[in-house]
């Protein structure tokens, strides 16, 4: 059965959506190519993206032969920013105003009797004035909308283009001088001194970051960061496509808007072609507009089409089953003359998305077992446990955001292990079509927030109408996606009032608090609304939909017992469970540490001090003991005199930030079938802006810390756990499944102590255990004095648990009853590494390099640690090993690298270096 819905009006016939066959598809695929190939029956489109020159205010610097996208600061220095000290050195940059100018033609002629003629800018970054041929077309003010002029009256046979863009960090300042000036004062005005930011960022709709955070540079970019093109056509063209996937007992129902934008102020008509090529056998026509006119001020075209379930594949997150993706293609005619159409009227506006299959539920009811609500997300109506982590921007230059190379290795990344969503966090940016896209086709669900973040914000009339074009766009962009599984209007802006973060006790604050995410930011999400879409929560952390009690702000919006949570406390031991929340949901928490000294070297400066730098790139308000303590307290790190105190500390860093992040998700996921009911878990963060201590997994260079390598075990689908808790001075064995089906057959758990002066274990118990599918088995609880105790102490020992099954190992933990620091009978591992196996193959433009390495070692070698030496190997920008960070307790282990390359690269033994916990003790 379809269905089509336009206007309200349903109308029902007794087609069936069926496949295309192999020659359909093949037919209608030339079909398209034909359409693209006529110009005469396409909207033309024509990119402005090459031949731009730049100049500064007083034209002393001047750049040509520019191709968007682009910014002042990559156009003058490419990412030379992000070196040495050049993110202090170069903001002369954003003090200065400068000027982006294009020459091009047009065959006016030719063009004579296109009705309208567009240019549309999609992203200017930020506070702009645009003139064409001198004319002033408009003034821009938000990096995240897509601005449109209609140009006929300016265009000429040649034609000037020019963007004046004012300095941020001015066009900041003046904004909120204006504000003092009317008695208004919109906190934070300033970062933290640490940070050596910016004032104002939140006085501009571009991407917060830009003036500085804690984990990144200010780099206060200008620039024209997305691409501009001319639009010739008569009527209207389509700018988005929203569908909206939902089932009843029967059948798939797709519900379609396909939004438009019009030039002219004119009711207009069209008819709409829809093709599905894998699941309607004809093209659909939707032809009620044909005579029943669109509306100028909201065009859009609406209808619904629905598909027998046994013929549709389901769209799955990450480690649930397949990502199956429908291409949908729409071409939309449109004339102005009731009467019917004219032979120009066959200009069409194409749009082409793809959609997957699947629900998705935000799930808050009361819990049984205590107090509150649940918060957890059901797909396809499973339960699933969301983990994950945090994204912010793929870089700090927005221009580069984009690179479709480095989304790709950093989603990829996410996908290897195990993750299912990631957040997006809310001081970055919306991000490309080609992100989303990735997101799709890997299962990464998407927790979007709007682009707004650690600050309170002036609720003007200009900057709320700026905001509603801001929400608008974005969310219709990119709201098909079966990857976005909800949006957030803020990051941390309820808590922040809540918390008093800024000085904002006054009610003033919590009103217009209300006034931008609840009257501006929700009610253009409503556009967006469906019976199957989770509702937008308001903020993150907040207590979910128990917050419209409080009127949108709760005296602690951090409440375990309703929505989300965001955790961190450096001045506690995060190796020890009994410190964290049991939350519904952690959507960010996290340890710092620094990446490697090879990373380091990559951006340090010929005359630079590396500690120097550290210092300065430490912009946690407590500088480096956001580092440090945690470390001195399981590790013998140096003293900062001695030779080896940035190489112990980097390395102990990233031991420390990876155990304590393992502790903590671990015990969220251990949590999920308690009273508790944590259903999700987000680390903070996944990537990095540039060389700093921060919070990530990979570093600016793509290259894993050894957080990132963990997590491929502690976010596996089965694991296992063994948590101390300190009350009874136990550990709390279970065994986490998040397979919807599990063979329980032969499952048991060995306990294995080892001696810290000898390999293989010295006692083993073996005990059969079961599974729970998408659950948890809560095991065991062993007393540690029953595990250490006889020749087994405290100091000369450690315990490892294995789940297994026939001999073959599924899931592995550690517990180490001591600190480093403290143990006993610590010796030389006396590693070997020998390359067992070398393999080459080609890829496009690149040779993917891979590596079998053998260790052999003749002691318990603890975290062992392998870097690939990249120095006398520049054409490897970022590799990645099987494992790394791992304990070695037999005589051999075997490992595998990859990296791409242009050649096929030889190595041998003397191009890797590892490093044990043991060098650093007393032996």
């Amino acid at each position: 059965m379809l269905r089509l819905k336009i206007n309200s009006c349903v109308h029902k016939t007794g087609f069936y959506g069926t496949p295309f066959t192999m020659f359909a598809v093949i037919t209608l695929l030339f079909l398209f190519a034909m359409a693209r190939e006529s110009r005469a029956d396409s909207i033309s489109v024509v990119y402005l993206n090459r031949n731009w020159s730049l100049k500064n205010q007083n034209e002393t610097l001047t750049v040509s032969d520019i191709i968007l996208p682009s910014g002042v600061y990559s156009a003058l220095y490419g990412e030379q920013v992000l070196d040495s000290w050049n993110d202090v050195d170069m903001r002369w940059i954003a003090y200065d105003n400068w000027t982006y100018t294009n020459k091009f033609m047009v065959n006016t002629t030719t063009m004579r009797n296109i009705r309208y003629k567009n240019l549309t800018l999609y992203g200017i970054d930020t506070v702009a004035e645009v003139r064409l041929n001198h004319y002033l077309l408009g003034r821009t003010d938000n990096m995240f909308v897509r601005y449109s002029y209609e140009i006929s009256q300016f265009l000429q046979e040649e034609n000037l283009l020019e963007i004046e863009i004012m300095s941020p960090v001015y066009a900041a300042r003046q904004r909120a001088n204006e504000l003092k000036a009317q008695g208004f004062d919109v906190p934070p005005n300033c970062p933290s001194a640490r940070y050596h930011g910016e004032c104002h960022m939140n006085m501009l709709r571009k991407m917060q970051a830009s003036f500085s955070w804690d984990w990144g540079l200010a780099a206060p970019s200008m620039g024209i960061w997305k691409s501009v093109a001319l639009e010739y056509y008569d009527v209207a063209v389509i700018r988005d496509v929203d569908v909206a996937t939902w089932k009843n007992t029967t059948h798939w129902i797709m519900d379609i808007r396909v939004f438009m934008d019009c030039a002219g102020r004119q009711n207009f008509y069209g008819e709409l072609t829809f093709y599905a090529v894998e699941l309607l056998k004809n093209p659909l026509i939707i032809s009620d507009h044909v005579k029943t006119p669109i509306s100028y001020k909201a065009p859009v075209i609406e209808f619904q089409v629905a598909f027998p379930i046994d013929e549709v594949t389901l769209w799955w997150p990450n480690g649930y089953g397949g990502q199956k993706l429908y291409p949908l293609h729409f071409t939309l005619k449109a004339w102005l003359d009731k009467r019917g159409t004219s032979l120009k009227n066959k200009i069409a506006s194409q749009k082409s998305i793809s959609i997957g299959f699947r629900t998705v539920e935000l799930v808050e009811d009361p819990v049984v077992e205590g107090s509150g609500n649940t918060f957890l997300f059901k797909v396809n109506d499973n339960e699933i446990f969301m983990k994950g982590s945090n994204y912010i921007p793929g870089h700090i230059l927005p221009e580069f955001s984009r690179d479709k190379k480095r989304i790709k290795h950093l989603l990829q990344a996410a996908k290897d292990t195990h993750q299912n969503m990631i957040r997006v966090w809310g001081g970055g940016i919306y991000e490309s079509e080609y992100f989303y896209e990735m997101a799709d086709s890997l299962g990464i669900m998407i927790w979007q927030d709007m682009m707004f973040a650690c600050a309170m914000y002036p609720v003007t009339d200009s900057f709320l109408a700026s905001v509603r074009k801001e929400v608008i766009q974005n969310a219709q962009r990119i709201a098909h996606h079966p990857s976005i599984a909800i949006f957030a209007t803020n990051n941390e802006n309820e808590v922040a009032i809540a918390q008093n973060w800024y000085g904002t006790v006054e009610e003033r604050f919590k009103t217009e608090y209300r006034q931008l995410y609840i009257a501006t930011v929700v009610h253009e999400l409503k556009a967006l609304e469906h019976a199957t879409r989770p509702l937008p929560l308001v903020s993150s952390p907040s207590n979910g939909k128990e917050s419209a009690r409080d009127n949108y702000i709760s005296a602690n919006p951090q409440d375990p017992n309703y929505g989300d949570v965001h955790f961190y406390d450096i001045f506690k031991d995060g190796w020890n469970p009994s410190i964290y929340p049991r939350p519904r949901f952690a959507s960010e928490y996290g340890f710092q540490s620094l990446p490697s000294l090879q990373t380091w070297q990559r951006t340090l400066g010929a005359e630079d001090n590396l500690a120097d730098l550290i210092e300065h790139r430490q912009h946690h308000p407590l500088g480096m003991m956001a580092i440090t303590p945690l470390v001195r307290i399981h590790f013998p790190l140096p003293l900062p005199e001695d030779a080896n105190y940035l190489e112990a500390l980097v390395y102990f860093s990233q031991i420390s930030q990876a155990m304590a992040t393992k502790t903590e998700t671990e015990l969220y996921r251990s949590l999920r079938d308690t009273e508790h009911r944590t259903m999700g878990a987000l680390y903070w963060q996944l990537n990095d802006v540039w060389v700093a201590p921060s919070w990530s997994a990979i570093d600016y260079y793509g290259n894993y810390k050894l957080l990132h390598y963990w997590s491929k075990e502690f976010l596996a689908p089965i694991a296992i756990t063994a948590l101390y808790e300190s009350k009874i001075r136990s550990l709390n064995v279970s065994l986490i499944c998040d397979l919807f089906e599990i063979n329980t057959d032969g499952l048991q758990v060995s306990m294995n102590i080892y001696k810290w002066s000898q390999l293989f274990p010295k006692n083993t118990t073996t005990w059969p255990v079961t599974m729970v599918p998408n659950g948890v088995h809560y095991d065991k609880v062993i007393p540690v004095d029953d595990i250490f105790q006889g020749e087994f102490t405290n100091y000369n020992s450690f315990v490892e648990f294995v789940l297994q099954r026939n001999n073959m190992a599924l899931a592995r933990t550690f517990y180490f009853p001591a600190s480093f620091s403290s143990v006993q009978a610590i010796k030389d591992p006396q590693i070997q590494i020998l390359i067992s196996n070398v393999f080459c193959s080609s890829q496009v433009n690149v040779k993917m390099n891979s590596y079998s390495l053998t260790l052999n070692a003749k002691y318990p070698a603890i975290f062992v640690y392998i870097e690939l030496i990249l120095e006398n190997h520049p054409d490897i920008k970022h590799y990645k090993f099987s494992k790394n960070g791992f304990m070695m307790t037999s005589s051999s282990c075997v490992l595998h690298l990859e990296f791409e390359a242009k050649e096929c690269v030889r190595l041998n033994a003397k191009d890797f270096k590892i490093m044990t916990v043991n060098q650093f003790m007393k032996l």
